[in-house]
């Protein structure tokens, strides 16, 4: 059994961070939260010790929950250490200005009931909030490691799957046979239009075979191959026309290689239409926090069956958004009557 298959048939670790354990996660932290307060020794007035004992349990309940889902995911897992140390201190100081008062109303209105050691049990209850701040934490930095390592897995595998279909389809020898066709004609025809069809044609196979191998591309390396490929489209159809256009930031922006091109692919394969002019329209538009990708491409007035983005080639690109930009990206598809549009954005 390999070592993703032993993580994945693990259940403890499943207990941990699978959603359909959340229930009982938090059934069991509750319950060790209220053995610590509501079983404790009773040193106040019964309906005293009551109150102070639920007040306590809600309030410590509430804690561990602000510093998972609002002090750990806004400050600490964003490596903004010193705001979230800020965020903890400030509720143990809370807590001890609370343990503080409660001693202060039972000494003064109820002088007549004996308190068992109050500066203990005030250390006590500091000390339990460190205690459980610290637990929720690691509970969750916990469940980070896990969920990271099982996407690290993950994106290895599907990277061997994705380079192996590369492989595969690198070479696509329908449509290399239609450029080298298109090159032997416009050598008798219009020489530097075929010189300029092979340069083009050896670029965007140099980039598909080298260059998209690497972990990172940049972006205006990525947008260069999208329009060497719709140049090349655009010599073997006279009634076909298309635009790039690009706003923004773009240089120097990295982006994972040939994750638009099954979107272009698509549109140019659907777009096929031989009495009526045909279009693809790509639209980049990039700044520090996002980059926005619009894909946008006229469809035939005979109505072709089965259209739209489908097949491997979708599911790949949506597994791959996933892993690589996991809930920080937006697809968006939308098939109408005369055109098909792919938005897609990323935050960065």
């Amino acid at each position: 059994m390999s070592e993703d298959s032993e993580f994945q048939s693990n259940n403890y670790l499943k207990f941990f961070v699978h959603p359909k354990y959340r229930v009982r996660r938090h059934f069991v932290l509750l319950t060790l939260i209220a053995m610590v307060f509501l079983t404790s020794e009773p040193v106040m007035a019964p309906w005293i010790q009551i109150l102070s004992k639920w007040f306590m349990f809600f309030y410590l309940v509430s804690m561990c929950y602000v510093n998972m889902y609002f002090l750990m995911p806004r400050y600490l897992l964003h490596n903004r250490f010193s705001s979230y140390l800020t965020g903890v201190a400030i509720y143990v100081v809370i807590t001890f200005f609370i343990v503080q008062l409660m001693s202060y109303l039972h000494k003064h209105y109820l002088p007549q009931i004996p308190q068992n050691g109050p500066h203990v049990k005030n250390l006590f209850f500091v000390f339990v909030t460190v205690v459980l701040i610290a637990a929720s934490t690691a509970i969750k930095l916990f469940q980070r490691w896990v969920t990271d390592t099982q996407r690290i897995n993950d994106l290895e595998k599907l990277t061997i799957h994705t380079e192996l279909e590369q492989l595969k389809n690198q070479i696509n020898p329908h449509f290399l046979f239609n450029m080298l066709n298109n090159a032997h004609v416009l050598t008798q025809t219009d020489p530097p239009k075929a010189s300029q069809l092979l340069l083009k044609l050896s670029d965007m196979l140099r980039y598909q075979l080298y260059d998209s191998t690497r972990t990172k591309v940049l972006l205006t390396s990525d947008i260069q191959f999208l329009t060497d490929f719709l140049n090349l489209e655009k010599t073997r159809r006279d009634n076909f026309e298309f635009i790039v256009y690009t706003n923004g930031q773009l240089s120097g922006m990295q982006v994972t290689p040939l994750l638009y091109i099954t979107f272009v692919e698509n549109a140019v394969k659907h777009n096929g239409d031989s009495d009526n002019q045909s279009f693809v329209h790509l639209f980049f538009d990039a700044n520090d926090e996002r980059l926005y990708f619009k894909c946008i491409n006229s469809k035939p007035h005979t109505e072709m069956p089965k259209y739209g983005l489908g097949g491997l080639g979708l599911a790949n690109v949506k597994r791959r958004l996933q892993l690589l930009y996991p809930d920080k990206h937006v697809l968006e598809i939308k098939d109408e009557k005369d055109t098909f549009t792919v938005n897609l954005l990323i935050r960065t």
